[in-house]
């Protein structure tokens, strides 16, 4: 309960307000009345256990944000509320001295009852029943000494409110700035938690702690989504969240989150940003992961890769990896890869080197060509394997007579030393045109 030191009180105690009332508003009623509230607040002193009893059972049957904690440990809540009476009961009787204490006292209220989740309408119902238990006692006592000084209590009711009001407020601004540090706090344990689960640096023993932290089944099936800018675009380790709109297969009850509306859980690295996703569909159900990546919406010049998914939250890491491999199968202008469909591309992004290398063994002769002529064949062959290796179909792609992209096709044949009829062949020259889109550019 708020301590009450007013202007008048204040006076009396010898303090020297900043701006002095007039001489004709110190009455010989505001004298009269300070010295009531004192007689009956050193009574309520005397008898602060049976107070503190009384407001603790009060609180306890009239407040249900208490109940829980008084349930858990009757004799701390009876402890706060004595130190509170304590300090601010003698404020009415030595404002000065009392002051600085009874602000600490609610400060701290303020600071462990945000710590302990108590609602903060509950914490400040239970000051101002307090400040109305007090005020009821001393109008009480009051009248059993002697019923006319009753009268006088009413120069002091409005310092003793504005008071309950003031250590309300002290009491709701302890409280908030408790709960802005606790939730930073378990933000950056959120980050440091996820980002420890998707690099696969978290001790095994940790997964169960995890899993309560971020609300996720320790078991369930996960893939990851890598997410980049391309080359010319915002540089990734800029952006607090990806400009990505993630589709309603993300949602709460199918999503990383158990909160509505709450979005995916991020980590954003040096050079993408990932998104743990959560999967509810059977082990041998492909159709999640392509209904993900179909619905995804990804503006222009954003890159996206979804790997293939594993089981339980301590293979995050090895999801991370997979999706870093499907980042790296993308596109240079942008576009979605899922890695289940594109593993021949995938195979050949996890070795640069030596996608390169058959890039230049089979590839190479055509770079004595002139640039333009190089393109033409390279251009003719990419649409010869996506069209199944039906020169009519890839004709009409390339607007072109079948006849044309089967004489490319021989000239190719004929610089490289390579058959296209040979499967051992035809394998070498996708991975190799792979390894040029891919790594070459």
């Amino acid at each position: 309960m708020p301590q009450v030191v007013r202007s008048r009180i204040a006076v009396l105690q010898g303090a020297h307000p900043a701006a002095p009332l007039p001489r004709s508003f110190r009455s010989l009623a505001d004298r009269a009345a300070v010295e009531v509230l004192h007689r009956a607040a050193r009574v309520l002193v005397a008898s602060l256990p049976v107070l503190t009893d009384r407001l603790v059972e009060a609180l306890y049957e009239q407040e249900p944000g208490y109940r829980a904690a008084i349930d858990s440990d009757r004799a701390e809540v009876w402890r706060e509320v004595h130190h509170s009476l304590r300090h601010n009961v003698g404020s009415l009787i030595q404002p000065r001295e009392f002051r600085d204490a009874a602000h600490r006292t609610s400060r701290w209220i303020g600071e462990i009852r945000a710590e302990q989740g108590v609602p903060l309408d509950a914490v400040l119902h239970a000051f101002r029943m307090g400040g109305a238990m007090v005020w009821q006692d001393l109008v009480d006592e009051t009248a059993r000494r002697d019923p006319d000084d009753v009268r006088l209590l009413v120069h002091v009711a409005a310092d003793v409110w504005n008071f309950v009001d003031e250590h309300c407020g002290i009491v709701a601004d302890a409280y908030r700035q408790a709960e802005r540090r606790l939730s930073w706090r378990r933000e950056n344990q959120q980050r440091l938690m996820v980002a420890a689960l998707l690099d696969g640096t978290a001790r095994i023993a940790d997964v169960c702690e995890a899993a309560a932290m971020l609300g996720l089944p320790e078991q369930g099936r996960y893939a990851v989504l890598a997410v980049a800018s391309t080359p010319g675009g915002p540089q990734q380790q800029a952006l607090a969240r990806p400009p990505l709109n993630l589709p309603a297969a993300l949602s709460p009850g199918e999503g990383p989150s158990t909160a509505p509306g709450a979005a995916p859980l991020w980590h954003t690295g040096p050079d993408a940003a990932f998104a743990i996703l959560r999967l509810t569909g059977g082990p041998g159900d492909p159709g999640e992961l392509h209904a993900i990546a179909d619905a995804l919406d990804a503006p222009a010049g954003t890159r996206a890769g979804i790997g293939s998914a594993v089981d339980g939250l301590a293979a995050l890491g090895d999801a991370r990896r997979l999706a870093e491999t499907a980042l790296r199968a993308c596109p240079a202008a942008g576009g979605t890869v899922l890695l289940d469909e594109h593993l021949p591309d995938a195979l050949v992004c996890s070795s640069p080197a030596l996608g390169s290398a058959l890039a230049d063994r089979v590839l190479g002769p055509l770079d004595r060509l002139d640039p333009s002529d190089r393109d033409v064949i390279l251009e003719t062959l990419t649409a010869w394997l996506d069209a199944d290796g039906s020169a009519q179909r890839a004709g009409v792609r390339l607007y072109c007579h079948r006849n044309t992209v089967l004489n490319r096709l021989r000239r190719f044949e004929q610089l490289t030393g390579r058959c296209l009829t040979r499967p051992r062949d035809a394998v070498e020259v996708y991975l190799a045109l792979a390894a040029r889109r891919l790594l070459v550019g």
